[in-house]
């Protein structure tokens, strides 16, 4: 069900800003704050478009509450060892699908590229954000992210966020 137009615009907008800073926060290597922005029982999942859309559940990421989200930056922090890298997203337009009370689900292209010490930019990953985003509160929050992944080949171990 959509909202009325203005309602929807208003949603859009709120959609489009959380998303953004959601990129922002992965971009400027501001982690410890990307799990403020889910909820407590969130879940954010990384899958490829194959296993989306075959229902299969073989994700490259898989985290079902707010502390899995606060492990995964603790333990890229301290105990993963990768590739010094750099990512820049680029998003698409959200386009809001459909409004149930406080719910909000949506969806948004995205492209991030990943620059290397060498200076050596590359597409790393490709794709769509399909979100449910809760506006019951004070501000806007992801209750589940779902990155759907067109790019079948992953450069490096994917310890960031998508």
């Amino acid at each position: 069900m959509l909202a009325a137009p203005a309602v929807r615009l208003e949603i859009q907008q709120l959609a489009t800003e959380l998303n953004a800073l959601y990129a922002e926060l992965i971009d400027d290597d501001r982690l410890e704050e990307w799990p403020d922005h889910f909820v407590s029982d969130c879940i954010y999942t990384v899958i490829s478009r194959e296993n989306f859309e075959r229902n299969m559940d073989s994700a490259a990421i898989y985290c079902d509450s707010r502390g899995m989200l606060v492990d995964r930056i603790v333990s890229l922090r301290k105990a993963n060892i990768f590739p010094v890298h750099a990512y820049r997203h680029i998003l698409g337009p959200t386009r809001i699908v459909s409004v149930t009370g406080a719910l909000a689900k949506a969806q948004t292209s995205y492209a991030v590229l990943m620059t290397r010490t060498d200076g050596r930019t590359t597409i790393y990953n490709s794709g769509k954000y399909i979100d449910e985003i809760d506006l019951s509160g004070e501000r806007p929050m992801f209750r589940s992210k779902i990155a759907v992944f067109d790019t079948n080949l992953i450069d490096t171990m994917m310890v960031r966020p998508i």
